[in-house]
């Protein structure tokens, strides 16, 4: 989608992009999440979403597509953190869309749940990123995610930041081809280059 055409359907979803925040929000401060132990977890929510908004025009297909990425960036740890299942996100999206789309993103939230594991390696394993790849802006959510988190850690100087840091560091050639879904003719999987870009800005010396 071109980025004029993109930035006019944002405007003109701000409204129900507004409501879908304020409901994820509330969620995750009704379990007590937090993010860096100091910031509602909605912090991080609004770090994806932005991220979402400001690099997925180049992957969204079509108009009606932006509301449900939107949800998926809100909604993304909702399953995993927030003790939704998939009915229950699929029930919420519906209130805010049709159903249809509404299937499309809860796809992209269970896509971002994590598998059972003990470690983060079990939890993030070959199913877990086959998934990604294989359901609509999964992947694009999943580089805004690691973005925010990285952008995150790599501004704050605590220790588990500090420590963060130096995973993502490790991680990050695996983590982006385990989230390319190319050669695909699904343009809904691929990546945003000016994002991937961002990501390996932050990681240069």
């Amino acid at each position: 989608m071109e980025e004029k055409q993109f930035a006019a359907v944002l405007a003109g979803q701000a409204r129900v992009a507004e409501d879908i925040r304020q409901s994820a929000w509330t969620l995750h401060e009704r379990v007590g999440q937090t993010y860096d132990d100091t910031r509602p977890y909605g912090f991080h929510l609004s770090m994806v979403a932005d991220a979402a908004m400001q690099y997925g025009a180049p992957v969204v297909a079509d108009a009606s597509d932006v509301v449900p990425l939107l949800f998926g960036a809100y909604y993304h740890d909702s399953i995993e953190d927030a003790r939704l299942t998939y009915n229950d996100v699929r029930r919420l999206a519906s209130s805010f869309m049709t159903e249809p789309q509404a299937l499309m993103a809860t796809e992209i939230v269970y896509a971002l749940t994590n598998e059972k594991g003990r470690t983060r390696a079990e939890r993030a394993n070959d199913r877990y990123y086959a998934g990604i790849r294989t359901t609509p802006y999964a992947p694009l959510v999943k580089l805004c995610d690691r973005f925010a988190n990285m952008s995150y850690s790599f501004r704050h100087a605590s220790g588990s930041n500090h420590h963060m840091r130096n995973v993502y560091e490790a991680e990050w050639p695996h983590f982006l081809q385990a989230i390319d879904a190319r050669p695909t003719l699904d343009g809904r999987l691929l990546l945003p280059p000016a994002l991937t870009q961002a990501v390996e800005n932050l990681l240069a010396p």
